[in-house]
């Protein structure tokens, strides 16, 4: 059973910014999809488990952008 999170994203501004968000999501295991909102930072995450917000803050930081806290 998927579970699908969402999550705010501080920084992007371009397509570029939405790659970079999006490949480093991906990357954690268990992740099925990425869709991110550039307009409003929205990111949603489907996922095969719920991810740890640890892990989830972490790929945004390698990516160069700030997870807004919830």
């Amino acid at each position: 059973m998927a579970v699908t999170s969402t999550y705010t994203v501080k920084g992007m501004t371009c397509s570029h910014c939405v790659n970079a968000v999006t490949e480093e999501l991906s990357a954690l295991p268990g992740v099925a999809g990425v869709q991110v909102d550039l307009g409003s930072g929205g990111v949603t995450v489907t996922s095969e488990a719920p991810l740890s917000q640890d892990a989830v803050r972490a790929a945004v930081d390698e990516a160069g952008y700030e997870l807004a806290d919830a």
